[in-house]
């Protein structure tokens, strides 16, 4: 056997390969048997084997796995991977619709799709070759689980046809109920515990270390979403179609449908059939089709405006309250929980359901050891939806709310208007004061290198009880915990330091004010630009900042107005945290000041650079077209409601490079 031979031979059988995993994967049309595919794949490994310098990284030997890792690098998305608002309400479907038709107008199209119960994934490919793979995470960013997922059969480590040069496409790692069953069953005979559902099983075995365990596991994984900067179609079902030409597993259920009566009809089809498919599904996702009209129906800071999940009402079954406990939150916030009798449910074991507030406890017209039918929102959260009466015992007392803090024995308050109860002693109140101090160091704050259990440890033997504290810290203190040596100091010092030099909005969002998120935080920053400025403004003023409404601006103005909070930031100012934006050596003139603007419609440069743009040069950004907006910038395909209500305003309309042309010193 010569090399030319082998080479040509390995040639034919990737690409023999290759086509037979598309017609099982792509096409559900296999036109061999699995033993006949063994035979072909066992005698491509044997040439490669002999042959190991004609191994390419695309060949399907490579999905047997064979490293194991020491851990997974952690990788920030180049889009956000945002979660989908969902519901289980019809009438919330409605006035999706209604929303949409009245921003954009009629004439559009959504695609309505099966929303699968698996593990979010990011691929990415280059020149049609599979680059990386990355988890969901946080959204900002995931785990890097490359070479694991490189070991499921039905993703293509290189792609067919008329592809972009440099795409991302977002789906979901499954295991089928038939593969989950066999699985199962091995692990039993083995004396393994077995995984309580499919959904576990795919998260755990991406989460592996050692490749060649997850090349022996039943994973698939189902395309549904595309993501780069010059993709070839101009909506997201032609792209969907085009992606299963070029080699990917996308669903065969889907549909282009033009009403909300379709989508209904869409919905109720599959709640019925959803039962006979071989993988678990929990609702159905609604797109809009058109690129251009999801681009300008935007985002909010958590999921697109242009989507939406609806959730199949989920298994309920019946369980004994045995009785109810308070949690404190960051904000003071009373969380009342049930801890009930255990039931299998969902696939899991349920102990303990969430009853959110005191009007629940009271709608339910809860009482003591009565039995409770519960159910999983969202395939995820246990909650209890109802009692059963009939079983109740006659000499049950209703189950009455805490007056005062299980944690500190401060009397609760209820503000007008809020479900919740808070303890008002946020200073001084355990559980509070720990949960504060844990959100200033999380990554999205300060990204202080600390864990819980020291957080804990340093509040216990009194080191930090506010987060003013944090740059307090010295060696003598930090060696007397448990488990730190020297080297494990000397990294969370430096941790502590190298936060001094995180921008202004994060220290603000560090800071825990409640309703103050992150892109509150920014919006806040931008338009106030110091802390000095911010902490002197009144109500109106903050109610003039971009989607700033009354309850936000009270709260800001009922936190800086506490004495204890003033000093607390001047302590950390004085410990040099940034509280003003800092500049760069690019001085921009003040050439918008007093403008205002809506960008609207698909413009060429992202709407955010345009925004920023606006911010460096003065001027305002508006969310949306009122009677203070000076200029409406109109990118193509802006919706004919904003131009309506611009021209019946009398509102200058400008184009992008009229915009430009303004920016000009």
């Amino acid at each position: 056997m010569d090399i030319e031979w082998a080479k040509q031979r390995i040639e034919f059988l990737i690409k023999t390969i290759q086509q037979h995993n598309y017609q099982y994967y792509q096409l559900s049309q296999p036109s061999i048997s699995d033993f006949e595919f063994d035979i072909l794949l066992a005698e491509l490994q044997s040439l490669e084997n002999a042959f190991p310098e004609l191994v390419v990284a695309d060949s399907p030997t490579q999905k047997v796995g064979g490293d194991i890792q020491k851990s997974f690098a952690s990788v920030k998305h180049r889009y956000p991977m945002l979660s989908l608002g969902n519901t289980y309400s019809r009438q919330d479907l409605e006035d999706f619709d209604g929303r949409i038709r009245k921003q954009i107008g009629d004439g559009f199209q959504y695609v309505c799709e099966l929303k699968f119960d698996g593990l979010a994934i990011g691929l990415q490919y280059l020149n049609g070759q599979f680059f990386q793979a990355v988890t969901r995470g946080d959204g900002v960013q995931g785990d890097l689980v490359t070479q694991n997922v490189k070991t499921i059969q039905s993703i293509p480590l290189k792609l067919e046809g008329d592809f972009p040069v440099d795409f991302e496409i977002r789906g979901e790692i499954i295991m089928t109920r038939s593969g989950f069953q066999r699985f199962n069953e091995q692990r039993k005979q083995v004396g393994e515990q077995e995984f309580a559902n499919p959904r576990n099983a795919a998260s755990g075995s991406i989460k592996m270390l050692d490749t060649r365990k997850v090349a022996e596991r039943p994973l698939e994984c189902f395309l549904y979403n595309i993501l780069g900067e010059n993709l070839p179609f101009s909506n997201h079902f032609d792209s969907l179609r085009a992606a299963k030409r070029w080699g990917f597993n996308i669903s065969n259920y889907m549909a282009k449908v033009n009403s909300i009566d379709e989508i209904f009809e869409f919905i109720d089809y599959w709640n019925e059939q959803r039962l006979l498919l071989d993988f678990d599904i929990d609702g159905i996702v609604i797109k809009l089709n058109d690129y251009q009209l999801q681009q300008q129906m935007g985002f909010t800071a958590k999921s697109p405006r242009w989507a939406i999940a609806y959730k199949f009402k989920t298994e309920q079954l019946t369980t004994k309250l045995i009785n109810i406990s308070y949690q404190v939150g960051r904000t003071g916030a009373i969380t009342p929980v049930a801890n009930l009798e255990p039931v299998h449910l969902g696939g899991t074991t349920v102990k303990r359901a969430s009853l959110h507030n005191a009007d629940i406890i009271q709608q339910l017209d809860l009482h003591e050891n009565d039995f409770v039918k519960v159910e999983k929102g969202g395939e995820i959260i246990p909650k209890i939806v109802g009692v059963d009466r009939g079983k109740r015992l006659a000499n049950a007392q209703p189950i009455v709310y805490i007056t005062h803090c299980p944690e500190c024995g401060t009397k609760l308050q209820r503000m007008e208007g809020e479900a919740n109860h808070y303890c008002p002693n946020e200073f001084h109140c355990p559980p509070q004061v720990k949960a504060k101090l844990e959100h200033f160091v999380s990554r999205k704050a300060m990204n202080i290198n600390i864990g819980e259990a020291t957080i804990a440890a340093l509040y216990d033997k009194k080191l930090v009880n506010t987060i003013a504290d944090f740059y307090q810290l010295s060696a003598k203190d930090l060696i007397q915990l448990e488990g730190f040596q020297s080297k494990s100091v000397h990294n969370l010092l430096q941790s502590i330091e190298a936060s001094k030099q995180i921008p202004f909005e994060k220290v603000l969002f560090a800071l825990g004010i409640r309703y103050v998120g992150e892109t509150v935080a920014s919006k806040l920053v931008d338009y106030f630009e110091t802390i000095e400025k911010l902490m002197h403004a009144t109500v109106l003023e903050l109610m003039m900042v971009d989607e700033i409404g009354e309850r936000i601006s009270e709260s800001v103005i009922q936190f800086f107005a506490d004495a204890d909070n003033r000093a607390m930031i001047n302590k950390l100012k004085n410990n040099g945290l940034s509280f003003e934006i800092r500049r760069s050596e690019q001085q921009f003139p003040d050439l918008l000041q007093g403008k205002s603007f809506v960008v609207t419609g698909k413009t060429s440069k992202p709407r955010d650079e345009i925004k920023k743009l606006i911010s460096q040069f003065g001027g305002k950004n508006l969310s949306a077209v009122s009677s203070t907006t000076n200029y409406l910038i109109a990118g193509e395909a802006m919706g004919p409601a904003k131009l309506k209500k611009a021209e019946n305003l009398g509102i200058e309309i400008i184009g992008e490079e009229d915009f430009y042309n303004m920016i000009k010193a």
